[in-house]
């Protein structure tokens, strides 16, 4: 690059999403929008350990450098700062032309810019509250939340269009292969589910304050067999022991596939299924990637989380204490969540089935 950069001819972009699955599905729109604003741009993705689970469905990466920066909650502590030495001097070997560092409004993004400016990468992107001098070169003010609150994909492709990137086609983008979904009808055959009306649904969350009641999910998961409407169960193995709570608070004969499935087969399994039930967490955006509709039982700890371009019915009982963005619920009650009646949550079930599959479910 020469020394007066400009984004109209930058090549090599490092897109910098430090945060988890959900979040970097959210910010493919962007991704997407900064790869076809020209024809030879190469995409590379710097993310947490968890995010880049998902990084390889999403055709509009090129290449993944996992880093799991001191700043994140999630990471571990480190002995000393010699990752940061090291990853700096890896990026700057890597060449990159431009950087755009992505975050929610509550993330500072100058440690990223920081560690963007030791690697001597010649334009670095983002939105920023306070002045970041020589750490941007292009500072998009953070208007969030003082003036108002966007869905988090609008959030990141308003942050693009300031240098020129816009793309038509604003949907989550995921990438699942025939292999993955010939293996899932295969699962799906094994639990014998296959023309009747069928959900899958997900109770974890890894945060506490993210997570419907068992007693809830088991009231609802009751009623909807005892419709004639199967349900498949899904979780990663920690998760098992709560499915099984479930399953066994509702009483019914229900399928689980808890611990069977990786990735990119529990996008299949979801795209494959006619409706989603979850809580806020990485699926609903799996589901919204792939056009699943959604039923979101969705905590008030943010706003911005939305399920993105599908048909869907976003479930919180309404709480003043809403938006406090802490994992735990620092009331104790719980009320965003805990006051949401599976009754609600069954109708909005198939009040979405009914519109979306050829075959109406009776109210």
């Amino acid at each position: 690059m020469s020394a007066i950069a400009t984004w109209d001819c930058v090549e090599n972009v490092l897109c910098i999403r430090l945060d988890t699955m959900g979040d970097v599905l959210m910010t493919t729109p962007a991704i997407r929008a900064l790869k076809v604003s020209h024809p030879q741009r190469r995409i590379t993705l710097l993310t947490s350990s968890a995010g880049a689970t998902t990084a390889s469905l999403i055709p509009e990466i090129d290449t993944v450098v996992v880093y799991d920066a001191p700043w994140l909650k999630a990471t571990a502590p480190r002995k000393n700062s010699l990752p940061e030495y090291e990853m700096a001097e890896h990026l700057r070997n890597l060449q990159f032309d431009a950087a755009v560092i992505f975050t929610v409004y509550s993330q500072n993004p100058l440690p990223s810019a920081f560690l963007c400016y030791l690697a001597d990468i010649p334009l670095r992107l983002a939105h920023c509250h306070e002045n970041p001098y020589q750490l941007l070169t292009d500072w998009v003010k953070d208007p969030e939340p003082e003036q108002f609150v966007r869905h988090e994909v609008r959030r990141q492709l308003d942050l693009v269009a300031t240098v020129g990137c816009q793309t038509n086609n604003d949907k989550m983008s995921l990438r699942v292969s025939e292999k993955a979904l010939n293996r899932v009808q295969m699962m799906l055959e094994q639990l014998r589910i296959k023309h009747q009306p069928w959900v899958v649904v997900h109770p974890g969350a890894t945060a506490p304050s993210r997570r419907y009641p068992p007693a809830g999910f088991a009231e609802v998961a009751r009623r909807l067999v005892t419709m004639g409407i199967s349900v498949v169960f899904t979780g990663t193995e920690p998760e098992r022991q709560l499915v099984e709570e479930i399953q066994t608070r509702a009483d019914v004969t229900t399928r689980s596939l808890v611990g069977c499935l990786d990735l990119e087969e529990m996008a299949a399994l979801v795209a494959i299924a006619p409706l989603l039930i979850a809580n806020n967490t990485g699926p609903v955006h799996i589901a919204a990637a792939v056009g699943t509709p959604v039923v979101d039982l969705y905590a008030l700890t943010n706003p911005q989380h939305t399920p993105w371009g599908v048909p869907h019915r976003v479930l919180f009982h309404d709480v003043s204490c809403k938006y406090c963005y802490k994992s735990v619920c620092p009331e104790s009650h719980h009320h965003c969540l805990e006051l949401v009646t599976p009754n609600s949550v069954v109708t909005a079930v198939c009040e979405l089935l009914q519109e979306t599959q050829a075959h109406p479910i009776l109210l």
